[in-house]
């Protein structure tokens, strides 16, 4: 009787095995559970295009971005002891009035509901700036923006990338250039502490740093030039780090 129990166990994993091989690995994607099913069950169809859960969180970024950003620019105008410090300001009132604009209007198409406060992080940067005075203000005034912007910036590149929607899409265009805009008025009244962006990040970070190897003191062997390889072609485009070129980003839509 032990032998027969034995052999029946022995049969009923076995069988147990082939019918989890057998399981047809296309089936899974539709899983409860899965990226594709969590996709699926947060996107609302619309006119534009499948509108994702992703695509709503940006809409709120955008939004929640002007309601702290525009007023922080403001404060600089008035408070900033250098031209730096004002300009990046003026960057700020021009993009987020612009961008807030376009991000209300996308909203009021899609029927997504939008704040009208800043969050409890962001009023706490507001009264940081407030308390702040002389060169202690402009530090945090650029600190804070440039890690802001440059947060919202990894979301507005994935936003960009995988959105169906073609007025989130736009907007992301938009927001890309306005937010590069910043970023490089921020980055040029020198208060930008990058040491301190870079180690945020890294303690953030879980996976493994990959690359070539840490140069050695050697020069390595010089790399073959990427260029047409065709003959008599001509050109219309031309770099964006042409010689004259501005340093800011123009946010005129094309």
């Amino acid at each position: 009787m032990r032998r027969i129990n034995g052999t029946a166990l022995i049969i009923a994993a076995l069988v147990a095995t082939v019918g989890a091989l057998a399981f047809p690995v296309w089936s899974y994607a539709d899983r409860s559970g899965t990226g594709q099913d969590n996709l699926n069950a947060a996107s609302v169809a619309t006119q534009w295009g499948p509108l994702t859960a992703t695509d709503r969180d940006f809409l709120v970024k955008v939004r929640l971005a002007g309601l702290w950003e525009l007023p922080a620019g403001q404060q600089a105008i008035e408070r900033a002891p250098t031209k730096a410090i004002k300009d990046a300001g003026d960057h700020l009132i021009v993009g987020h009035t612009d961008l807030d604009k376009r991000a209300r209007d996308v909203a009021a198409k899609l029927g997504v509901e939008l704040p009208n406060q800043p969050n409890e992080q962001q009023q706490g940067w507001l009264r940081e700036l407030s308390a702040a005075s002389g060169e202690e203000y402009e530090r945090k005034f650029a600190n804070l923006l440039r890690n802001a912007h440059g947060k919202v910036f990894a979301l507005i590149a994935q936003v960009r990338h995988t959105t169906r929607n073609t007025l989130i899409r736009q907007l992301a265009t938009d927001a890309n250039q306005t937010v590069l805009d910043h970023i490089t008025m921020l980055e040029s009244t020198g208060f930008v502490d990058f040491d301190a962006l870079a180690n945020e990040a890294a303690g953030k970070a879980t996976a493994s740093p990959t690359g070539p190897p840490p140069p050695n003191g050697n020069l390595p062997p010089a790399p073959v030039p990427a260029s047409p390889t065709g003959q008599d072609q001509s050109f219309t485009s031309r770099p964006s780090t042409q010689p004259g070129a501005p340093t800011a980003i123009n946010t005129n839509r094309p």
